[in-house]
């Protein structure tokens, strides 16, 4: 049926303006798009095009009901994707001159939108979005996403500067530096001329060897102001950190906060000194000062001081935001500074309660090792320490227990709030030497009991956060080891994953959860995120990769050759989505004064961020199929 009518032109535009990228469009193209359109109609089960039809020669946009994408071999057929009113379809094959390789089917009876290939190159010439949109598909939609969610943020907090703005910016003047050989006194009379902070020590290529700051100048003042004479070989802090100049701020604002350094030595790509920068250029981009935050947590003088600098935190989340930090730099952030929260409470519980006259490690287990902890998170922890046999064993852990209790309960006060399945340092049974905790870990394998395999998306993600790393790495190596040889234990945890289904019905409409005095909602964490975190941990254990964070095992999977690339580039931007949502509800939730969650209703979401939910969790369902395949289940 041939749109002739002015009014169903008219409609059909309003109606496409729901949706993007229709809804970017200018007028000319879109009416161009729809006045030569058809409007079919396609009865349930009945194939709509397919791989056997040629090369694709039109374009289908759903006006209404439900198109259902199927791929397989012979009798056995499997549904890649669902496509829903606003959608169209083959979009890849159409830019790429080539047949369909998916079967799209009508799952529902519906109505489709039908354009000619001519049309459609016509409008793709003319249209920036729809172009874009045809080339990049859901990357299209997520960068229109995060450039509303940038607009919101920057209309509250006021005009800043990106977080991604390059170093080459920040780096104008040629950097002042010198030879090794040259005396420390000379080296800070320079400083002084140049009313710089700092010096770069280079060899003679003119690369950097070392830096001399002025708190290297205070250490040898106060210790003796003779070492003065001596060449800064013997004074400057060797091997700098060094960063490149197409990287950003936000990495060098991450390596001063992570390191306590007050400067960031900037080289080309034949590492050749091309700048510095110091935290005071971080600041004068207006942005939150993290370094100065980092800082002040890591030396909190007392626990009320360090509750207080946690309020900061959400801040500092909401303005990373708005300089158009992603998703995994935003989690990085929020570990790290929960990461400093954490050492220093132990330091502080410790000058207290009293140091137990021998070392131990602080363990942290779920998404505190994934570093992938948000605004609302509570306690997964544990401790680890060295022992000669079990009776030392015991009275080592009779002497860390209160203090454990002390640092769990003063966590909470700093809002990590108390696990309520007791996962935590001052339980007996976490509270254990390395033998001990090598031993249980070898027994929860083995035995793979239902508990076992349930408390393996907390135990297996793993990493010490305070104390003595190497004891605890190197028997969390051995874990790996072991799993990656357990064939039968790898094919329960496998079948473990895929009990958190992603929330899509067979409809391709959300699956609520139900809660007592509340409306059924999604929770993003557990609905969404727990397919992708723990498809993502069976597949690295099982090759033995050492990655903790989701991101990290999907990246080690494509660059081992054990999952596609592109599907491995898929699920991290599926992942980021979701945790983008989280972050943005949670910030919500705390400027309403409403209690912190993971639970959104979909139906208050955008239609933007409803589809790009959509997809994302489709991604989800795409990994649980490849694992029930991989492991035959």
């Amino acid at each position: 049926m041939t749109l002739t009518s002015s009014e169903n032109v008219r409609s059909l535009m309003v109606f496409l303006r729901q949706f993007a990228p229709f809804k970017q469009m200018d007028d000319a193209s879109l009416a161009l798009l729809v006045e030569k359109a058809a409007l079919d109609f396609f009865v349930e089960g009945e194939a709509i095009i397919g791989p056997d039809q040629g090369v694709a020669r039109q374009l289908y946009i759903v006006k209404q009901g439900l198109v259902r994408g199927e791929r397989g071999e012979g009798d056995t057929t499997t549904t890649a994707f669902e496509i829903g009113p606003g959608e169209c379809f083959p979009v890849a094959a159409l830019i790429g001159e080539r047949p369909t390789r998916t079967v799209h089917r009508a799952a529902t009876d519906c109505f489709c939108l039908v354009v000619d290939y001519p049309v459609f190159a016509r409008v793709f010439g003319m249209s920036a979005p729809f172009r874009d949109f045809c080339l990049r598909g859901v990357s299209s939609l997520l960068d229109q996403v995060n450039q509303h969610i940038q607009a919101e943020a920057r209309t509250q907090m006021g005009a800043h500067q990106s977080l991604d703005v390059e170093l080459s910016r920040l780096t104008g003047r040629s950097p002042v530096h010198c030879p090794p050989d040259m005396q420390t006194r000379e080296a800070v009379r320079l400083m002084h001329a140049n009313g710089i902070g700092s010096i770069i020590v280079t060899d003679p290529a003119e690369r950097p060897i070392g830096i001399f700051t002025l708190h290297d100048l205070r250490r040898l003042v106060a210790n003796d102001d003779s070492r003065l004479d001596l060449p800064l070989r013997d004074t400057m802090t060797p091997n700098p950190v060094t960063l490149r100049l197409e990287q950003t701020a936000f990495e060098a604002a991450l390596q001063m906060a992570k390191h306590h350094f007050a400067h960031i030595v900037v080289v080309d790509d034949d590492q050749k000194l091309r700048g510095v920068v110091s935290e005071r250029d971080l600041f004068s981009l207006q942005r939150v000062d993290l370094v100065h935050l980092a800082r002040t947590i890591a030396n909190a003088p007392n626990m009320d001081t360090l509750v207080a600098l946690r309020s900061d935190v959400s801040r500092l989340c909401a303005t990373m935001i708005a300089h158009g930090a992603s998703a995994e730099q935003i989690l990085h952030i929020i570990t790290l500074l929960n990461d400093y929260t954490t050492r220093q409470t132990i330091r502080l519980m410790l000058q207290a309660h009293g140091d137990p006259g021998f070392p131990f490690t602080w363990l942290s287990f779920g998404s505190a090792a994934r570093r992938a902890q948000t605004l609302y998170t509570d306690q997964d922890n544990g401790i680890l320490f060295e022992a000669e046999n079990e009776q030392d064993a015991r009275d080592k852990q009779q002497v860390l227990l209160p203090l454990a209790r002390h640092i769990n309960e003063a966590l909470d006060r700093c809002g990590f709030t108390l696990c309520k399945g007791n996962i935590m340092a001052s339980n007996p049974d976490l509270c254990l030497s390395r033998q001990q905790w090598a031993s249980w870990f070898m027994r929860f394998i083995d035995q793979a009991t239902p508990q076992n395999l349930l408390n393996s998306s907390i135990f297996l993600d793993f990493r010490p956060i305070w104390g003595e790393e190497p004891p605890a790495n190197d028997m969390f190596a051995e874990v790996r080891a072991h799993i990656s040889q357990h064939t039968i234990f790898q094919k329960l945890l496998a079948a473990n994953s895929l009990n958190t289904r992603p929330p899509l019905t067979v409809f391709r409409t959300f699956a609520l959860q139900k809660r007592k005095d509340a409306p059924p909602g999604i929770d993003l964490k557990v609905q969404c995120l727990t397919p992708f975190t723990d498809g993502a941990r069976v597949l690295a254990l099982s090759e033995n990769i050492d990655a903790v964070s989701t991101l990290h095992r999907f990246r080690k999977l494509a660059a081992k050759g054990a999952m596609d690339a592109q599907d491995a580039e898929a699920f991290e931007e599926a992942w980021s989505i979701i945790q983008m949502l989280r972050l943005r509800h949670q910030l919500a939730c705390q400027q309403n004064n409403e209690p912190i969650s993971n639970f959104i209703l979909p139906d208050a979401l955008n239609p933007l961020d409803r589809r790009i939910l959509k997809e994302a969790c489709r991604q989800a369902q795409r990994l649980q199929t490849k694992i029930e395949r991989r492991y035959q289940l």
